[in-house]
């Protein structure tokens, strides 16, 4: 599955230009608990056709309601986007199934440009970072390059938000543990390209939509030139294959660094780096091992979950605990793997 954004804004741009009446729907404001977060879009069709979320059904629901089963799409065509909230008094909240106390606003753009849309999604296909500008007063949209991500924007008279390409994963080593880590990484929206020379281990991969490439992991960690939108985990337990592509990934921008294997494996790594590469500590910091999250994994897809969810931390900014972060609690789950 592609990253969230770029599908509801693809989908959005086909409707405009293939003459629909549609609108986007954007979360700009929560109060409270809110099911989905600031910046979370959605697209609905004149039909009631919708491509992406702003709640946990109920909202589109009403959105539906309003604007395809009544017509609202049709009489608001040339309105100005228009600011909407839900959930303000408590039998509200629970009609449209908010938690307790939770509010969220929306803006709807109407009739948003096919024009503008075209550009955003080659922009963001290209892998370009975009702001996108809202006018409140008219519904003009433009698009400005943006340097680095940044949280929605809403000012007087304007709505910023940030659009990135996809979260991007490489994955060295095709190995078992890899296709469930793969698969997860799929369906949470990132972009994954397994490396590994070994044909007897690539030849068997099985999961469809991720890129294979059969280059040494360090050459090929440096052509994918990671960001700060990019993660690398080193999956082969080869010094060989996962030391230097570690290694090279340190170099890069990447908000995660991590290699499978025990803490007496990771220390003999850190170890080696050191000894044999010129590494300190110091330059070592960024590098997560034993990785993933204690769960009392140790199955290869047990150990997969717990993987994918400290990525999605790190990727979320969550500050973990310590005792979580470097497996103190047990080394059984890195040791299983």
């Amino acid at each position: 599955m592609e990253n969230l954004d770029l599908t509801v804004l693809r989908t959005l741009r086909d409707w405009r230009l293939a003459g629909h009446r549609a609108l986007l729907a954007t979360v700009v404001r929560t109060w409270g608990s809110s099911p989905r977060p600031v910046g979370s879009t959605m697209a609905l069709r004149e039909d009631g056709a919708v491509v992406g979320s702003v709640s946990g059904g109920c909202i589109e629901d009403d959105l539906i309601d309003r604007y395809a089963r009544r017509g609202g799409l049709q009489h608001d065509a040339d309105a100005p986007p228009a600011l909407v909230r839900y959930g303000v008094t408590a039998d509200e909240a629970h009609r449209f199934g908010l938690p307790c106390g939770g509010t969220l606003e929306l803006l709807l753009e109407h009739a948003p440009a096919a024009g503008p849309l075209q550009a955003l999604v080659e922009a963001l296909e290209a892998g370009r970072l975009v702001h996108r500008h809202v006018a409140l007063a008219d519904g003009a949209v433009t698009l400005e390059p943006a340097a680095e991500a940044a949280a929605l924007r809403l000012q007087p008279g304007r709505l910023t938000n940030t659009f990135g390409p996809e979260y991007r994963m490489l994955i060295i080593g095709a190995g078992q543990m890899a296709e469930y880590l793969a698969t997860m990484a799929r369906f949470s929206g990132f972009a994954v390209t397994v490396c590994d020379p070994r044909p007897e281990y690539r030849d068997s991969w099985s999961v469809p939509g991720v890129a294979l490439a059969d280059g040494m992991p360090d050459d090929v960690v440096t052509a994918f030139r990671a960001d700060r939108r990019s993660c690398v985990v080193a999956l082969t337990h080869d010094p060989k294959l996962d030391d230097l592509a570690l290694l090279e990934a340190l170099q890069s921008d990447a908000f995660y660094v991590g290699g499978i294997g025990s803490r007496r494996n990771n220390a003999a790594r850190r170890a080696r780096l050191i000894e044999h590469f010129g590494e300190t500590e110091a330059s070592l910091a960024r590098l997560r091992g034993p990785i993933g999250i204690y769960i009392g994994s140790k199955t290869p897809p047990e150990i997969a979950v717990s993987v994918m969810a400290e990525i999605l931390a790190v990727k979320n900014g969550v500050v973990l605990p310590r005792e979580v972060e470097v497996g103190l609690a047990k080394d059984g789950q890195a040791a299983a793997a």
